[in-house]
């Protein structure tokens, strides 16, 4: 269950046995079987269990999170054999598909230290590529985002914004950016649930997957222990450098006579373009843990305190940024990163019938950080400091206290309350001149003359202190009536977020210099912005500055409300059968607290269906169908409600001051009606934006559409499960998934939310207060219906004979569309994909449509995962995982055929491929681009390669030092450095190759060590 921090006991019994189900706590449920023999006991917290059948024996048995656990007696003869053994059945009480990982398997198998590397190894979840950022190589400002979303997954095809993250039953997904979770103490782990489809209607906000963690928790008897965790640097083999492909076309052999081409800084084929082999990571884990009774059976506590130090040292700037002094004199960074952790778990069991859980985590991080000159000549650092110390500190609190209450044998009621608070504290900024405007300036960009300046300002970006709070409660309500487990629900949840960030020095812009090989080629004829040549002085070479402008910011929230119907009616001994209706309502609200979108009463049902086919829990058939809804996350409104400044204002100039100031500026007036000038009264008034982000707060009642529908998704689930002996199961499933909605923005000017492929209504302002509705069919839009479709077949198969377990899954899958969902990875050039979760540029423009539809950026064709252990003696065991995947579409993309008005100038967003050529540079579609450029559908470039990373672990328990353990863990054994990703942009202008075409921007992690050391007593 996805919000669940509890399961359930069932079986067969004789008729009228009286079952007795007691916990390592010491509550003790009894029930009586009924005719037809069979008994449940629902609302366990996960844990360890004896089942006692009066008169018959007893088992041991482990209650997962939100599952079924099925523990039979059939005979009084059963008794000698039974007592303390566990067999292996199927969960025959839930329709949905899960994987649960316990805390002692997490030890076994060889896994990264993270929520969401477990979850890779179930069946469908895939690394995100572009929304896999690293906790030491991101360029975001908070290192609690960075570390949420280190290895960030996707489910069944679904953007990685689209899950949904639980800790003891409380909400604790990002509520920003949807992205990425809270995180504890990998030590405090109970179980980790990863639902990957067909859960019930008491679960939503969610078209992905769910991630629920349990922490442990004290038991009767009182427990402890030390534990440190290395990965020394020594041990981590090289990461992979990055290189420029050869395009044929930047060589001193072989390039354009132009300005450009004949600056041997841009003959970049096959060199270096960033040096990785130095980078290294030395990373110590250690904590402290106890749990046990204060009052035995009636009070237990739980603590784990755990710090992980992380040295961080590595390469931050390409080899021709470097060319740049200010770049170099800052192009190495050496960090200390350290996160200190702590959970407190207090269980009281009031009565045998009433409980009272309390949790309390802390998620701190600070990172300490200094740059240093770096010399790509002799590939090393100095010893410099550039512009001092730097320091990033976040803070986080998460509060849940949870009742429990078997107010009858049928009626139980469930109560959940809770508050987190994340506050994200950025760097100070030692040595910020606010007089001083960032200037990106290289010598590859500007006259020779000039090619030694450096930029004065260190700091591109000031960035406020920001916070992100989540709170709320929930209500259960179970009544077993006969054959009918009735249920329902309630929950309330509001989202805030606090935060804003613009461009360093007076103004909020920063000068960036450029190029255009051909001088009388338009900058961006779309918008009226004419050529460099056109302005006169070093424009006739080509040259010219943008002068951009950013700003954003604000407080906004989003407020999440639902309730939910569900029987769970045992149709039969052998059939069970799930009915719910659940309706969810979710409310967003700009900086000043006014609802910009509203969207009340979505229906979502499901209905699912169990066939124990034998009725023993050996054989299974199972089916579902649900709608899944999710609302719009917080960071919408940062740009879409709130007052944004993002355009920019187009000059040559007559040469260039020492401090990187233009010196004699020529205005690139637009031209006269050009699109996406921002007009008078507007901060931003006489610049150009292609999406009117002219600095001034849109009304809210105009933001989105009228009757704007959610974002939701149907599921359709069959499948079998079959335990072909004690200590074998196999099964397979079928899924589809059709994304019928989504949410996003279009940007004809002005960008206002909509859904895709639909017809909609805008509200047009008159001036006065009142406004004009302007209809649109879905042909007036000129996009394509929405397409996103998911079809798999899930096979696996599962050994347990005690000492020795493995469970092997084989996903074939095919995931296309015209769009990824609430995300774009498709625009990754290397620093992440598109992080405006539902505002992504999928749907500015018609234009961007055209060629969309074919595999997603998610789809993995064959997916091969494997885990298991070995216990070869008291003393040695050895585990492992390994997962083999498919590789990831590739994308060629270029400009669009011709500078058509108000559309993008950029290479990154269309999919053609190839050099248009200098003449299409002009808003004319009867132009004849080059030969050799032409439609690249998406997905037509082939795959990455394959992936495989395969982790190995031994561990050593020797018997002479009781509760004394020594584990070594060799991650990506194989040191598979593999390339997850390409640079797709084929030009960097309309009539040049893009140097990078074709480069790996990622690889997977190389070989790296983890040593172990325990005591627990």
């Amino acid at each position: 269950m996805a919000q669940s921090t509890n399961g359930t006991v069932y079986g067969s019994v004789p008729p009228g046995t009286v079952v007795v189900v007691t916990s390592n706590t010491g509550v003790s449920r009894t029930v009586t079987a009924g005719s037809d023999g069979r008994y449940s006991v629902a609302n366990l917290p996960g844990g360890e269990y004896k089942i006692e059948a009066k008169g018959i024996g007893s088992r041991a048995a482990t209650v997962t999170v939100g599952g079924g656990t099925d523990v039979s007696f059939l005979t009084a003869m059963e008794a000698v054999t039974i007592t303390g053994t566990r067999t292996l059945t199927i969960d025959t009480t839930q329709v949905d598909t899960r994987t649960v990982f316990t805390s002692d398997l997490l030890t076994k198998i060889a896994v990264g230290q993270s929520v969401n590397q477990v979850a890779l190894l179930a069946p469908g979840v895939i690394n995100s590529n572009s929304y896999n950022t690293p906790s030491t190589t991101s360029s975001n400002n908070n290192p609690l985002g960075r570390s949420a979303m280190a290895n960030i997954g996707s489910f069944g095809g679904s953007a990685a914004s689209e899950n949904a993250y639980y800790i003891n039953g409380f909400p604790v997904t990002n509520p920003l950016t949807n992205m990425g979770a809270t995180t504890l103490a990998f030590n405090s782990i109970g179980q980790v649930q990863v639902l990957t489809g067909g859960y019930g209607a008491e679960y939503g906000r969610s078209t992905g997957g769910v991630m629920n963690v349990v922490t442990k928790r004290g038991t009767n008897e009182w427990k402890g222990g030390l534990y440190s965790i290395y990965s020394p640097k020594s041990f981590r083999n090289q990461p992979q450098d990055l290189y420029y492909p050869d395009t044929g076309k930047w060589s001193q052999a072989s390039h354009y006579n132009t300005s450009a081409g004949n600056n041997p800084n841009n003959w970049t084929d096959g060199t270096m373009y960033q040096s990785r082999a130095n980078n290294t990571v030395d990373s110590l884990v250690y904590g402290a843990y106890v749990g046990g009774p204060i009052l035995k059976n009636k009070l237990f506590l739980f603590a784990n305190v755990e710090q992980t130090r992380d040295e961080v040292q590595g390469v931050r700037q390409t080899r021709v940024g470097s060319l740049t002094s200010s770049n170099a004199a800052q192009g190495w960074s050496e960090s200390t990163n350290t996160y200190p952790r702590a959970t407190l778990k207090m269980d009281w069991n009031i009565t045998d019938n009433h409980t009272l859980e309390l949790t309390g985590i802390q998620d701190n991080a600070k990172e300490k950080y200094a740059y240093y000159g770096y010399d790509y000549k002799t590939l090393s650092h100095n010893s410099t400091k550039f512009n001092g110390d730097h320091v990033l500190a976040d803070t986080s609190r998460l509060y849940v206290a949870k009742y429990t209450g078997n107010i009858t044998d049928d009626l139980t009621v469930s109560a959940v309350v809770g508050q987190q608070k994340i506050k994200h504290n950025p760097d100070p900024l030692p040595g910020y001149d606010a007089t001083k405007n960032y200037v990106t300036i290289s010598p590859t960009t500007v006259p020779a003359a000039y090619g030694s300046i450096a930029n004065p300002q260190p700091y591109q970006t000031v960035t406020d202190p920001s916070t992100d709070k989540t709170q709320g409660f929930r209500l259960d309500v179970s009544y077993v009536l006969g054959k009918h487990d009735l249920r329902f629900g309630v929950d309330r949840f509001r989202a805030d977020s606090a935060i804003g960030s613009r461009n360093s020095g007076p103004g909020a812009y920063r000068w960036i210099y450029g190029q255009l090989s051909t001088p009388t080629e338009a900058i961006d004829a779309s918008h009226g912005i004419g050529s460099p040549a056109s302005a006169g002085a070093n424009g006739a070479n080509g040259y010219y500055v943008d002068q951009y402008f950013l700003s954003s910011g604000g407080s906004v929230s989003t407020v999440q409300k639902a309730y939910y119907l569900e029987d769970r009616w045992q149709i039969t001994k052998r059939l069970l059968l799930s009915l719910g209706f659940r309706s969810d309502n979710f409310t967003n609200y700009n900086g000043d607290h006014k609802p910009y979108v509203d969207q009340k009463n979505n229906k979502a049902p499901r209905i699912g269906a169990v066939w124990d086919v034998h009725g023993n829990s050996t054989l299974k058939v199972f089916g579902n169908a649900g709608r899944y809804f999710l609302a719009l996350p917080n960071n919408v409104a940062i740009r879409g409600a709130n007052a944004s400044l993002n355009s920019d204002k187009y000059y040559t100039y007559d040469s260039i001051g020492s401090d990187g100031t233009p010196v004699g500026l020529h205005p690139i007036t637009p031209a006269n009606g050009a699109s996406g000038l921002c007009p008078s009264g507007t901060v931003g008034a006489g610049s150009v934006s292609s999406n009117l982000e002219c600095g001034n707060a849109p009304d809210p009642a105009t933001v989105a559409i009228q009757n704007l529908k959610p974002h939701y998704q149907d599921e359709f689930i069959l499948g079998l499960e079959h335990a072909f002996s004690k200590q074998v199961s196999w099964g397979a499933k079928f899924t589809y998934r059709d994304l019928k909605s989504a949410i996003d923005d279009t940007c004809p000017e002005e960008c206002r939310i909509f859904n895709p492929g639909e017809a909609a209504t805008f509200l047009i302002p008159n001036g006065d207060g009142t406004y004009t509705k302007q209809a649109y069919s879905a042909a007036d839009l000129g996009f394509p219906k929405l397409k996103r479709k998911l079809v798999s077949l899930d096979l696996y198969a599962e050994y347990n004979s005690g000492p020795l377990f493995g469970k092997l899954n084989y996903t074939l899958s095919r995931n296309y569309g015209n769009a990824e969902g609430q995300l774009n990875s498709t625009v990754d050039t290397g620093t992440g994909g598109q992080q405006d979760v539902s505002v992504t540029s999928d749907w500015d423009l018609p234009e961007i449509m055209e060629g969309a539809n074919g595999l997603l950026p998610n789809h993995r064709k064959h997916q091969f995962k494997f885990f298991g252990s070995y216990q070869a003696s008291d003393e040695w065991r050895i585990g492992g995982s390994a997962i083999l995947t498919s590789g990831r579409p590739r994308n060629c993309t270029s400009y669009y055929p011709y500078a058509k008005a108000g559309i993008y100038n950029s290479p990154i967003y269309y999919h053609f491929c190839g050099v248009p050529g200098a003449q299409t540079a002009v808003n004319n579609p009867s132009v004849t681009p080059d030969s050799g450029f032409g439609a690249s559908p998406r997905g037509t470039m082939g795959t990455t390669p394959w992936i495989k990373t395969i982790n190995v672990s031994v561990t050593y328990t020797p018997a002479m030092f009781k509760g004394f353990s020594l584990q070594a863990d060799v991650l990506n054994i194989l040191n598979a450095q593999t390339p997850t990703a390409y640079y797709e942009a084929s030009t960097n202008s309309r009539s040049t190759v893009n140097p990078r075409y074709g480069q790996v921007i990622y690889y997977t992690a190389p070989r790296s060590f983890r040593f172990t050391a325990r005591y627990d007593f």
